[in-house]
């Protein structure tokens, strides 16, 4: 696994989502370690490693589609540490999901404020 897209994907994970991040490749290991590598590399490796858009922007995206899957409860609490990682403020978060109701309706917004809150109150 010494690539260079592996090393990339691996620096953006840690600056991104941090030792959550971690937790979420770990969880992988016993069960489905490609699944991590695929996140790594392609994910974090390729995707998040391109120059066009920032990474507040990239998470902004992360955010708004994750919240149009619905169901997405611990990936939101991952996205949305890393998007205060990466510099949004709450009121920024917050922002992204209420744009996000004339296209994918309240109950996945206040799902997913709800989890922005639980997020909020664990980082204090």
């Amino acid at each position: 696994m010494d690539n260079i897209r592996y090393r990339k994907g691996i620096s953006n994970l840690d600056k991104i989502d941090g030792e959550i991040g971690k937790k979420v490749i770990d969880s992988l290991k016993n069960i489905s370690p490609e699944t991590g590598q695929f996140i790594i590399e392609f994910a974090f490796g390729d995707i998040y490693e391109r120059k066009i858009l920032d990474l507040k922007q990239r998470e902004m995206i992360t955010l708004s589609s994750l919240i149009t899957q619905g169901d997405t409860h611990n990936q939101l609490i991952v996205h949305i540490n890393g998007a205060l990682n990466v510099g949004l403020t709450r009121n920024e978060i917050i922002e992204t999901f209420v744009q996000c109701i004339p296209y994918v309706g309240f109950p996945k917004v206040l799902n997913a404020i709800s989890t922005a809150k639980e997020v909020f109150n664990s980082r204090k």
